[in-house]
């Protein structure tokens, strides 16, 4: 059998894993991307086992990621104003033994240069955006805004969380707000006098919001502080100026590590953080669904671009495995449609467990819960000891 003509809408982590992971198996890919010029949006990932045990064996990148990545060694939930711990877990290179792989956080724009190097130009289209999709003859048809258009027997949407793929196969937006807001920003060390713990990764709980981060290679912190609350913008922009006195009035009181960290980069804009409902089908005649596109989650245990890597891995060893496409995709579907139910369901409701208001009666038990040894036994090691395959 022929391999197949794959064409990849968007060429963020998981469409570039894809690529990497399909060429593995010896099928070609051609990713299209709409902007210009590849470039970061978020600032910075924290990348897990489940997602860097691939990166450091089977594509064969760990060298390369070694170079600007920070292995994150431990774990912390603190008290957001007293800065109290709340619980610790692991420590030292325990993360690593018990996983197999590490806990890293990473520049976004690192993590693209080095998996768009290894794509190479040759599989890279830019300044591409899609605008059709025409699946109704003996091939897909890609249409794009400057008029050009391809041919796949395959079409991947991995085009993120506002994913056009996606728009076009149901005909609608169905994103929905989370109740959740969050300021972005990477802070150089410098300006971090008061912080505990540098090389952890921390969450920092209280009413009404969180503030997590964890150091990137640069030696720098990124942080997402989370404040709950209405959407003050229109839906479709997902994005909307904000202040210095915005981003600080529910947290002008929390602990100095925080208070220096949040407020020394640059007010940047303020982000709503939207998930989307679970799909029946993530195939649609040539098209599947892949990352985002397929199942957008909040970041609140920090698993998008996890799962999209999981679903890059999976879907090349399936349509590598001499099935034809269709039942290659049906087998893709039924290995990450309830894996990454669980992982949305868990990260959306992480929000409700870190938000706690002062007189909750739930706050004992959640302390002791996040607190207790085996907490990784309990919560973490069905997402982080994961093999996906």
């Amino acid at each position: 059998m022929l391999a197949p003509r794959v064409a990849i809408v968007g060429a963020g982590i998981g469409g570039l894993t894809l690529s990497l992971a399909l060429r593995r198996h010896g099928i070609d890919s051609v990713v299209y991307e709409r902007t210009t010029e590849l470039r970061e949006v978020g600032a910075a990932v924290a990348l897990s086992a489940n997602a860097t045990r691939f990166y450091e064996g089977r594509l064969g990148l760990g060298d390369r990621f070694a170079a600007v990545w920070a292995e994150i060694p431990e774990l912390v939930f603190r008290d957001g104003r007293s800065g109290e711990v709340v619980g610790r877990h692991y420590g030292g290179d325990s993360y690593r033994r018990r996983y197999g792989a590490p806990y890293a956080g990473v520049h976004r724009a690192d993590l693209q240069a080095i998996l768009s190097a290894a794509v190479g130009p040759e599989s890279l289209q830019l300044g591409h955006t899609l605008t059709a999709v025409d699946d109704s003859g003996t091939e897909a048809i890609l249409t794009f805004d400057d008029g050009s258009t391809a041919a796949a027997d395959l079409v991947i949407g991995a085009d993120g969380a506002r994913s056009t793929v996606r728009r076009l196969v149901l005909g609608y937006d169905d994103a929905l707000y989370s109740g959740c807001s969050g300021f972005r920003g990477i802070v150089d060390p410098s300006h971090l006098q008061s912080l505990p713990d540098p090389e952890a990764i921390q969450f920092w709980m209280g009413p009404e919001g969180h503030l997590l981060h964890y150091p990137i290679g640069s030696g720098a912190h990124n942080f997402l502080l989370v404040e709950r609350g209405p959407a003050p913008w229109a839906h479709p922009t997902w994005t909307c100026p904000t202040t210095t006195e915005e981003r600080m009035r529910r947290f002008a009181e929390w602990h100095p590590a925080v208070t220096e960290m949040v407020s020394a980069p640059e007010v940047g804009d303020r982000w709503a953080l939207f998930h989307r409902p679970p799909l029946a089908r993530w195939n649609h005649g040539r098209i599947t669904l892949l990352g985002d596109a397929a199942h957008a989650l909040v970041p609140h245990h920090g698993q998008g671009a996890n799962q999209s890597i999981e679903d890059a891995i999976v879907l090349a060893d399936q349509l590598a495995g001499g099935t034809d496409l269709d039942e290659a995709r049906a087998a893709y579907e039924h290995l990450r449609r309830d894996r990454t139910r669980r992982v949305q369901y868990a990260s959306i409701t992480t929000a409700d467990v870190l938000h706690l208001p002062d007189d909750s009666p739930l706050r004992p038990g959640r302390d002791a819960r996040l607190g207790a040894p085996g907490l990784p036994d309990r919560h973490l090691d069905w997402i982080h000891g994961f093999v996906a395959g």
